[in-house]
């Protein structure tokens, strides 16, 4: 696919899908007021399924493919973030730390698909592990190690996540996750009902108001359906390199609503902190454009 700008139009669905996935954290921060986590994480992934998976196709895939992806994304990545967010991390720093399942996706396509880690690769997993160091010698009430170690768990959950769904190249990327979805509410209500209990289970539905139902239609309809209909419709009209950058947006606008709506406090360490995972992961996401810009532009030697 040749390179070519985004539109004006495209590039604000795109930055329309970067706030919404952004925002979202926030979004479950108001959703786990009244809901225990796993069950909110289970319902997120239920209205995600229904109604959608009457009018989507199943994609090609094996169901273990399916159940794979549903188990490590629902079970894996959303249970555990929801978890620590309940109560030992803060929004903002939820939005950036996950964004290290960059870092672990390398590390499993190395690990196990024999793919080569490149040196640029191993200098941004660097300056993000510094950042990681900095938010680990800052825990505290807000952001406990517990909490650290969950929302890391939940990248590594990502990862894999993602290594399955990059085994079937090609698939309606939409279909995917809602057919996958089908693996991720069972187990979460079995979770839920085995480490929440049936009181919380039942306490939480019964003070959920409008604005909790209002977060777990957002998971759903905005963050999933939304968010990876229109995100696989850019895929498929740009090239990845093209579309990938706008993912940085994601902690962006994370962090900022998580300061504007829950008045996060931003001090100087976090900042900073911010500041080397965002470049490890813009050296990861935008080294190799700059290396083929670079090589483009070089003459022949006579």
């Amino acid at each position: 696919m040749p390179s070519q700008p985004l539109s004006l139009r495209d590039g604000l669905l795109a930055l329309a899908v970067m706030a919404v996935w952004g925002t979202n954290f926030v979004v479950i921060r108001f959703g786990l007021d009244d809901l225990p986590p796993l069950l909110f994480a289970a319902l997120r992934f239920t209205l995600a399924l229904l109604p959608a998976v009457f009018f989507l196709k199943r994609p090609p895939v094996p169901w273990v493919n399916l159940a794979a992806y549903g188990l490590l994304i629902g079970a894996g990545q959303f249970g555990l973030l929801y978890i620590a967010m309940r109560a030992d991390i803060t929004p903002g720093l939820a939005s950036l730390v996950v964004q290290l399942q960059v870092f672990f996706t390398i590390g499993l396509a190395a690990s196990l698909t024999g793919e080569r880690v490149r040196p640029f690769q191993v200098a941004a997993l660097l300056l993000a592990v510094a950042g990681i160091g900095v938010i680990l010698a800052h825990t505290d009430a807000a952001t406990t190690q517990l909490g650290l170690g969950l929302v890391l768990l939940a990248a590594l959950c990502w990862a894999g996540g993602n290594i399955v769904a990059r085994s079937t190249p090609g698939v309606n990327m939409l279909a995917y996750v809602v057919w996958g979805s089908l693996f991720s509410a069972p187990p979460l209500y079995a979770l839920s009902l085995a480490f929440e209990g049936w009181p919380a289970i039942r306490d939480g539905l019964v003070h959920a108001d409008v604005a909790t139902w209002s977060a777990v239609l957002y998971q759903a309809a905005a963050n999933t359906l939304f968010g990876y209909a229109v995100w696989g419709w850019l895929l498929s009209r740009y090239p990845a390199a093209t579309i990938a950058p706008m993912s940085l947006l994601v902690p962006v606008f994370g962090m900022g609503a998580s300061a504007l709506w829950l008045q996060e406090p931003l001090q100087g360490w976090k900042l900073g902190a911010a500041a080397l995972v965002m470049t490890g992961l813009c050296l990861n996401v935008l080294w190799p454009r700059f290396a083929a810009v670079r090589g483009a532009r070089t003459p022949p030697a006579a």
